[in-house]
C-alpha cells in the first residue's frame, strides 16, 4: 500500500528534507530536462530555438523543421563521464562513472518544390520527422560520510515509536523495533540503542541509472520564406533505478555507554520507476530579415503513467549478532504503486543573427514552472495527493534558463561551434542552490550528401541533502540537534558524435 512509501520510507529518507522527500526528488528528476540530441546542437549549447534544420529542434521548437530543404537521417552515440564530490561534516568522498548512450536517431522527409512550382506555391517546404532525442540522463553515483556525535538516523524510528506505536508495520517505529534499534527506558519511553554521543560513522552511497527518451512525430513547413510553423507530438519512455545504502557504525574511540551492544546498522533502499508519457509542442520562427530571425515555442506538460516499485532492507548488529529485515522474512514489504504525474509546462523565446558565409550567433530564453508539477494518485489516496502537491508548490518555483551559442563557418565544409547554458535554481526552500552551468564546443564537417559532427558539453552543479529527518518533539535519547547536511558537487562531460546523410 502506498501509505508505506509516503510515511514509513521517509523516516530515514535518504535524500531530502521533507517527509515526502523521495517523491519530491522524483518529481524534479522527471521534469529537469535538457535535450541531448545531435552533436551539432550540443556544440552551440542547444540554443536552437530559432536556428532550425537540426533534428534536436523537434524537441525544442518544432518550427525548426520548416527550415529543412532536403531529407535527412541522423544517428548520435555519446559517452558520458560523471563525477561527484560529497562533503559531510568533516568528511569528503569522490565518485566517478562512465556510460555509453544513444542520444539521438531520426529521419526527416522534406518536400521542397523547385523552379516554377516554387514560385507558384506559398508553402515553400513541408517536412515530416520522426525519431528519438534523449531528454534526461539519470546515470550518476555519489556518496558522503562523516563522524557525528549529535544525532542518529535511528532517532527517526524513536520519534515515530513514541508518537504512534511499534506494532503497526506501516510505521517506521515498527522497523526500528524489529531491527533491535529501539529499547525502552525506565519511563517506558522508546529510545535509540545507538550510542551516538560518543561518535558514530555515518555513510550514504547512491547509485542511479536510467533515462527519458522522447520519441517525436513532427510536422512543419515554410510559408513564403518568412514564417516557419511546426508541431511535435512527444511520446516519452521513462526508466529510472535508484539504489541507496545508509549505514551507521561505532566510530573509533567511542567510549559512550553502550548497554545494548550496538555495532552497526544499514538501511538499503531500491526504487524502480517505469512508465511513459505524452506531450505536445508547438512553435513558430519568423524571419524578420535575411540576417535576423526570432522564434517562440510552447511545451505542454508531459502526462506520465508510472509504475513504482520500492524494496527496503534493514540490517543491524548488536553484540555481533546479525538481524535482517527484508521482504524474504516478511518483516518488510515490497511496495508497488501505479500513479500519474504531470511535468511542468515550459515556454521558449529565441533569436538568431546570421552572417551569410560566416555563421551565426543565437540565444534562447526558457521559462519552466516547476511549481506546477503534480501527482495524480488513485481515489483512495486523495489526501496524500493533496499533501504532496501542496508540498511541491511550496518547495519549487519557476526558473529562467538561458542558452547562448555560435557557429563559425571556417571553410566551405568545416565549421566550429561554442555555447553556454545557465539553468536556474528550481527550489524556493531546501535543495541548496541547484543552478547548473553548461560549457560546450564542437566541430562539424558538412558535405553535399554526408555530414558528421562532434561536440563536448561540460556541466557543473551542486545539490544539498540531509540523510535523515527527525521530529525531536518525540525524542528522549538526547537534546534537539541541528541535523547535518551534505553538499555534493556534481559534474559531467558528454562527448557526442553525429553521423548523418542528406537525400
Amino acid at each position: 500500500m502506498y501509505y508505506r512509501k509516503l510515511v514509513a520510507i521517509p523516516a530515514l529518507l535518504l535524500g531530502t528534507l521533507s517527509a515526502e522527500a523521495q517523491s519530491l526528488a522524483d518529481a524534479y528528476n522527471l521534469s529537469n530536462l535538457t535535450v541531448q540530441g545531435t552533436a551539432r546542437s550540443m556544440g552551440f549549447g542547444n540554443a536552437l530555438g530559432s536556428v532550425g534544420a537540426d533534428f534536436s529542434t523537434l524537441s525544442v521548437n518544432p518550427a525548426g523543421i520548416g527550415v529543412y530543404r532536403s531529407s535527412e537521417f541522423t544517428l548520435t552515440p555519446s559517452l558520458r563521464i560523471n563525477g561527484a564530490e560529497g562533503q559531510y561534516i568533516a568528511g569528503k568522498t569522490a565518485d566517478n562513472n562512465v556510460n555509453f548512450n544513444i542520444n539521438n536517431f531520426g529521419m526527416v522527409f522534406t518536400s521542397a518544390p523547385k523552379g516554377k512550382r516554387y514560385e507558384r506555391r506559398s508553402w515553400k517546404a513541408v517536412s515530416f520527422g520522426f525519431g528519438m532525442n534523449r531528454v534526461a540522463d539519470f546515470n550518476r553515483r555519489y556518496s558522503y560520510n562523516g563522524v557525528n556525535n549529535t544525532s542518529s538516523a535511528t532517532q527517526a524510528f524513536e520519534s515515530d515509536a513514541n508518537q504512534y506505536n511499534t506494532t503497526d508495520l506501516d510505521l517506521p517505529g515498527y522497523i526500528g523495533y524489529q531491527a533491535y534499534l529501539l529499547n525502552q527506558d525506565t519511563g517506558n519511553r522508546w529510545v535509540t540503542s545507538v550510542p551516538f554521543a560518543g561518535g558514530i560513522n555515518q555513510m550514504k552511497n547512491v547509485r542511479e541509472s536510467g533515462r527519458i527518451n522522447e520519441y517525436t512525430l513532427s510536422l512543419g513547413g515554410n510559408y513564403k520564406e518568412r514564417l516557419m510553423l511546426g508541431a511535435t507530438v512527444g511520446l516519452t519512455d521513462l526508466r529510472y533505478r535508484r539504489r541507496s545504502l545508509y549505514t551507521e557504525s561505532l566510530a573509533t574511540g567511542n567510549n559512550a555507554p553502550n548497554p545494548y551492544g550496538f555495532n552497526w546498522f544499514s538501511y538499503n533502499q531500491a526504487v524502480d520507476l517505469e512508465g511513459g508519457g505524452a506531450n505536445l509542442k508547438i512553435g513558430a520562427i519568423y524571419k524578420i530579415t535575411n540576417f535576423f530571425r526570432i522564434g517562440a515555442a510552447f511545451h505542454t506538460p508531459t502526462i506520465y503513467g508510472i509504475s513504482d516499485t520500492y524494496v527496503p532492507e534493514v540490517r543491524s548488529s548488536h553484540n555481533n549478532n546479525l538481524r535482517v529485515l527484508d521482504i524474504g522474512n516478511e518483516l518488510l514489504a515490497q511496495n508497488n504503486f501505479n500513479y500519474s504525474f504531470a511535468s511542468p509546462w515550459r515556454g521558449i523565446l529565441s533569436a538568431t543573427f546570421i552572417v551569410k558565409g560566416l555563421g551565426f550567433i543565437t540565444a534562447d530564453y526558457e521559462y519552466v514552472d516547476y511549481a506546477s508539477m503534480s501527482y495524480m494518485y488513485p481515489e483512495d489516496y486523495s489526501y496524500d495527493e493533496s499533501v504532496m502537491n501542496s508540498t511541491i508548490s511550496s518547495t519549487y518555483q519557476g526558473t529562467s534558463n538561458f542558452r547562448l551559442g555560435a557557429e563559425a563557418l571556417l571553410t566551405k565544409y568545416f565549421m566550429a561551434r561554442a555555447g553556454f547554458g545557465y539553468y536556474g535554481n528550481p527550489y524556493k526552500v531546501g535543495g541548496g542552490d541547484a543552478q547548473r552551468m553548461d560549457f560546450s564546443a564542437g566541430l562539424g564537417f558538412h558535405f553535399e550528401n554526408f555530414f558528421t559532427d562532434v561536440a563536448v558539453v561540460h556541466s557543473r552543479w551542486q545539490m544539498v541533502e540531509q540523510p535523515y529527518n527527525i521530529d525531536f518533539n518525540y525524542v528522549y535519547s538526547g537534546p534537539s540537534a541541528m541535523l547535518p547536511s551534505a553538499a555534493i558537487d556534481l559534474k559531467s562531460t558528454n562527448i557526442a558524435w553525429t553521423i548523418g546523410m542528406k537525400f
